[in-house]
């Protein structure tokens, strides 16, 4: 990075000694009298004879004299004025080229007893909160539960190849921030509170003025409500979010699969239960439906499962990019589309996108096998999409 610093400012001088010589030059033109150049004169209205033009003197009117030449100093100022504007962009340049060699910083950052990842290269970057998805989901993307992508990471190091920062975070009472309370104590306002904790130990970090925060799946929920009265949210990126009330989408997905149909009546049945803010007896339920119901999360089931997500998002009032792929498994374009109904909303679809964000069939299995494969990249033009969401917003 030194030696193109090197380079940029040697070519800056070159530069600015030739356009100061131009200066210089028309400057004494301007000085030189008639008298001085008696012969230049005669033979330049000689060969203006000869091709058929009028001479000198028929050409002078009484502002510029039999000269031709102008007395106004206004051609020295236009001089100067390239020179300044052509030094101005070779400076901007130079920033942008030595910039981008910046490589960017990967450390830990915390708010208090959370703990997450920024990758940062400039603070003047724009910086993009990252919330997981619902679950023992970490700051990378993974959970303990099968699944296996990288997703947030990735999308970390691609966000910072666009010069755009970036912090991913371990939930509360998980991983990395274990200490920060109990995972299975949780409400909605426990996660509001700690996405703005992150607000503002980022704003303090970088000198920043304000944060986006992107939300993946429940995150998406989670950061419209956590925007909800924030000055200091330049935009929401809402990736994968439902669109309809949590008891909605669980009631599609169950169904969706046919291996589930034995299943079914016990399940709407404790879904209805949570719903009308009552605990369920898991029992005598079937063994594959123990986890969904656990009664650790019952009482955060409760406090979730009524929140609709087009109200949260139009109370919020932000700028709103929302990103919906097209082979997603298990949120839909429909939800897409319901949450593009509040105010100030953009949506764009991501062909061959699912939910772990990632490329991938509509087959099931072949989607559901990219849950695994942490070596796949993220879908093409999903971070593209983003950039320009932040650039245009920021």
């Amino acid at each position: 990075m030194d030696v193109m610093l090197v380079l940029w400012a040697l070519s800056a001088a070159l530069l600015l000694g030739i356009m100061m010589l131009v200066v210089v030059m028309i400057a004494r033109g301007m000085d030189s009298s008639p008298a001085k150049k008696p012969a230049e004169s005669v033979e330049l209205t000689k060969l203006k004879a000869a091709l058929g033009g009028k001479s000198g003197a028929e050409n002078a009117t009484p502002e510029t004299g039999s000269s031709g030449k102008s007395g106004n100093p206004m051609q020295a100022i236009i001089a100067i004025g390239a020179t300044v504007a052509v030094l101005g962009g070779v400076v901007a340049f130079i920033g942008d080229v030595t910039g981008d060699d910046t490589a960017p910083e990967i450390s830990e950052i915390s708010a208090g007893d959370l703990r997450g990842t920024i990758v940062s290269a400039r603070d003047s970057d724009p910086v993009v909160l990252i919330v997981p998805g619902s679950g023992p989901t970490d700051r990378d993307g993974n959970s303990p539960l099968g699944v296996s992508t990288d997703a947030y990471k990735l999308l970390a190091e691609g966000l910072a190849e666009e010069r755009i920062a970036s912090v991913r975070i371990d939930k509360r009472g998980m991983f990395g921030s274990a200490a920060a309370g109990d995972p299975n104590t949780v409400t909605p306002a426990d996660y509001v509170a700690d996405i703005h904790a992150w607000i503002d130990a980022i704003k303090a970090a970088r000198g920043s003025d304000c944060v986006f925060l992107l939300g993946h799946s429940e995150g998406a929920l989670m950061v419209s409500m956590a925007a909800q009265g924030r000055k200091d949210v330049c935009g929401l990126i809402l990736l994968a979010g439902t669109g309809r009330k949590m008891g909605d989408v669980i009631r599609q997905q169950l169904r969706e699969n046919p291996a589930n149909a034995p299943l079914l009546d016990q399940a709407m049945a404790a879904l209805s239960e949570l719903e009308a803010g009552r605990r369920v007896d898991v029992s005598t339920m079937h063994p594959a439906l123990v986890s969904l119901f656990a009664p650790q999360v019952q009482d955060y089931l409760i406090s979730v499962i009524n929140l609709d997500p087009v109200d949260e998002l139009s109370r919020a009032n932000k700028d709103t990019l929302i990103l919906q792929g097209k082979t997603d498994l298990q949120v839909t374009v429909e939800d897409a589309n319901l949450l593009n109904r509040a105010r100030k909303t953009k949506l764009r679809l991501v062909d061959d996108m699912n939910h772990v964000l990632k490329e991938a069939p509509a087959d099931r299995a072949a989607n559901l096998a990219t849950y695994a494969d942490p070596s796949l990249p993220l879908a093409p033009r999903l971070v593209g999409r983003i950039e320009d969401f932040v650039k245009d917003n920021d």
